[in-house]
C-alpha cells in the first residue's frame, strides 16, 4: 500500500506535540495506524479543537 490514502485535517492549525514531527493540516500518511496515531498525540491551537483522520478515497 503504497498510496497516501489517510489525512489529517482539523478546523483549528495543528501543533505536533511529538519531537522531529511535521504534522499540519491535509498531512497526508499510507499507513492507517500511522495517521491515528499522529492524531491522537496532536493539539490544536487554540487547544480543544478536533483532529480527524479521514480515508481519502471514500471521504
Amino acid at each position: 500500500m503504497n498510496t497516501l490514502s489517510y489525512k489529517i485535517e482539523s478546523s483549528s492549525p495543528i501543533v505536533a506535540s511529538l519531537p522531529r514531527t511535521n504534522i499540519r493540516n491535509g498531512s497526508m500518511l499510507a499507513s492507517r495506524e500511522l495517521a491515528v496515531a499522529l492524531a491522537a498525540k496532536s493539539i490544536t491551537h487554540p487547544p480543544g479543537g478536533v483532529v480527524r483522520v479521514v480515508h481519502v478515497p471514500t471521504g
